[in-house]
């Protein structure tokens, strides 16, 4: 896998789990090839699945919302999921499917090769840091394998909690001091040279 173009395809005619009977559309990821910032979430919702996008429902709007709150677009950092392809009626991954996609990812991670990586929920939280609260890790930034990782909670958690919404909002506004901190921020959309890409995902998981 030597692209992220390769992966997608790869990533569309992949039958290595049940999960791929249910789809209409795998969700590889999309954004910008040398993005300084990836976000990671859980796996397709129904309208990621009908699109074959990450993050285009509810949640995927308050992201972009919330990318717009520091300066940012969408097409400047890139979204990826730990599965590729929608759970049924959107129940959580299991480790089995997880295991399974994580080459991709890993992949995509290594391409990217992010500044900084913010995991999106327990899921992605617990594929670098097992067994932890994503209450408790939430709004911290720690290291795994030379790479920063930021845990906040999922957006679809204020899709049905209000109160998580300004922690949330909270949260995301120090990603600009953290980038800083790690080296210089994004580019301008029109100097970042990504291909552009309308709006974002999924409301299962927190």
């Amino acid at each position: 896998m030597n692209s992220l173009e390769e992966i997608s395809l790869l990533v569309s005619r992949c039958t290595e789990c049940d999960l791929h009977q249910g789809r209409t559309n795998a969700v590889p990821g999309e954004g910008a090839a040398n993005a300084e910032l990836m976000f990671i979430g859980e796996g397709p919702g129904a309208q990621e699945d009908r699109q074959g996008r990450p993050f285009v429902g509810p949640a995927g709007q308050f992201l972009e919302e919330l990318l717009a709150s520091i300066g940012l677009r969408r097409q400047q950092v890139y979204i990826a999921n730990m599965v590729k392809c929608r759970p049924p009626q959107n129940r959580d991954p299991l480790p089995a499917e997880i295991s399974t996609c994580s080459k991709y990812l890993n992949r995509q991670i290594e391409l990217i090769d992010p500044k900084l990586i913010v995991t999106l929920g327990r899921f992605s939280l617990a594929r670098f840091f097992p067994g932890e609260s994503i209450s408790r890790a939430r709004g911290r930034v720690r290291e795994r394998d030379g790479r920063r990782i930021y845990p906040i909670m999922h957006p679809a958690a204020a899709l049905y909690r209000r109160e998580m919404r300004s922690s949330i909002i909270e949260d995301f506004s120090r990603i600009p001091d953290i980038l800083a901190q790690a080296g210089e921020r994004p580019a301008p959309l029109e100097e970042s040279g990504e291909v552009q890409t309308p709006p974002p995902e999924q409301l299962s998981l927190f």
